[in-house]
């Protein structure tokens, strides 16, 4: 019997054959470089914003965990325990931070996405944040966040940290306490700009112009 010989392994044509083959090739590599880009866009972005990003995102995935867990847990107005300094008590507060400005929630909604905006803004400004600016900016973005959804999605804001004769509040309130103090502290410790020396024209005795 002849013996059998090896075949490449050949592609399997593409449909359609012709031009309708080859705009289907062209299709596949535009396909191929438009997820290149993409690629290579996360890439810069994980590396120029990871830190404050990896912080905003932990701070909120705390901030919305805990919620669920009261919201599941604990019927509106009941505390845990009954009595004592720190309870956790599930609230409604259709007011600001610490329960401030009560009963103003579309008011609140409409300033949460401006305040997220001039973040973004202000965070954009600087070429070089420092790792305090980074996570001032990633707690006060998470909490801002973590507000607004329950605005939007709930009418009201979930709060339960009860802490003796203080406003009950949450953990993105917290955030964006720590966030702005945080802030405040790296503007106070930057350092100051030195202004630059100014330049002055030195004259060499025997070179000046001389006028008969």
């Amino acid at each position: 019997p002849p013996a059998l010989r090896k075949r490449k392994a050949v592609p399997p044509p593409l449909r359609g054959g012709g031009e309708t083959g080859a705009l289907l090739l062209r299709s596949r590599v535009s396909r191929g470089g438009r997820f290149a880009r993409i690629g290579r866009a996360m890439g810069e972005l994980m590396r120029r914003h990871g830190t404050t990003l990896a912080i905003a995102l932990a701070a909120f995935a705390l901030d919305q965990a805990t919620k669920w867990w009261v919201v599941q847990e604990l019927a509106l107005g009941q505390s845990w325990p009954r009595h004592g300094f720190f309870r956790i008590t599930h609230v409604a507060n259709t007011g600001s931070v610490f329960g401030l400005f009560s009963g103003a929630n579309l008011a609140l909604t409409v300033a949460s996405f401006i305040g997220i905006g001039a973040l973004l803004v202000f965070y954009r400004s600087h070429d070089r944040p420092t790792l305090m600016v980074r996570a001032s900016l990633g707690l006060m973005l998470a909490g801002a966040v973590g507000n607004l959804l329950d605005r939007v999605r709930l009418g009201h804001v979930t709060d339960f940290i009860d802490v003796g004769p203080w406003y009950i509040f949450n953990v993105a309130d917290a955030c964006i306490v720590v966030g702005v103090i945080l802030l405040a502290a790296a503007m106070l410790l930057a350092p100051a700009e030195q202004p630059e020396p100014a330049l002055t024209a030195a004259t060499i005795p025997g070179d000046e112009e001389r006028y008969d």
